[in-house]
């Protein structure tokens, strides 16, 4: 399966912005204009007030592209389902540590199942809410918005936080992704690069850009730039 080297910048489109009269499309486009993940958002309309992709699209995602599918997981007791998603071809689960009351028992079925497990948590959920289990992920997701909807604006008060799980990450820091979703643009990319952040999901950077190649390259090099200072 394709994807970045561990530590490289990663950047990962979600598709929540894409064209989805024209996903396929959409996917292969940003796919040949450099993506390293494709980023899914799934949501039930109870964890988060929306609803949108499920198994079913996952699997046809899977058969559109090689990239890994970065899927993460807005809904109620995450559990219940991780084995569906599994089997619809996610590379990567991500579960929030406020929907998942049985956690540690969540992740390691994760990696069971053959997928790496990620844990993320919202912007008002500090750092130490996930220290217990940070020794089971493969990925740590900080939201910068309140999930739910796409385009949102990035707020600055959680970068602070990026750096604080990069210290509790500790010498696993260089084994995990630490990456961030919610208004993430070339405008907002350098801060959370420099606060220990290596993978970006970004949406309507990308999707509402003009040129996906020259958005994405944006993106890669002032995370590149933020991490060599």
């Amino acid at each position: 399966m394709a994807g970045a080297k561990r530590g490289a910048v990663v950047v990962a489109p979600s598709i929540l912005s894409a064209d989805h009269a024209r996903l396929g499309a959409e996917i292969a486009a940003v796919e040949a204009a450099g993506a390293d993940w494709i980023h899914v958002d799934v949501m039930d309309g109870h964890f988060v007030p929306n609803l949108t992709l499920g198994p079913p699209l996952i699997a046809s995602l899977r058969r559109a592209t090689a990239l890994p599918l970065d899927v993460h997981l807005m809904i109620e007791a995450p559990e219940r389902s991780l084995e569906q998603y599994a089997a619809a071809g996610a590379n990567r689960l991500t579960v929030h540590v406020e929907a998942s009351v049985h956690l540690h028992r969540t992740l390691s079925r994760i990696r069971e199942l053959g997928v790496s497990p990620g844990v993320t948590l919202n912007p008002s959920t500090p750092a130490e809410a996930i220290a217990p289990v940070l020794h089971l992920v493969d990925l740590v997701l900080v939201m910068t918005v309140n999930p739910g909807f796409g385009g949102q604006e990035f707020l600055a008060e959680v970068v602070p936080k990026i750096a604080a799980i990069k210290r509790l990450l500790g010498q696993r820091a260089a084994e995990v992704y630490l990456e961030v979703d919610g208004g993430v643009s070339p405008r907002t990319v350098g801060a959370v690069a420099a606060a220990g952040a290596n993978a970006f999901v970004a949406g309507a950077a990308i999707f509402k850009s003009d040129d996906y190649r020259k958005a994405i390259a944006a993106l890669r090099a002032g995370a590149a730039r933020a991490r060599r200072r």
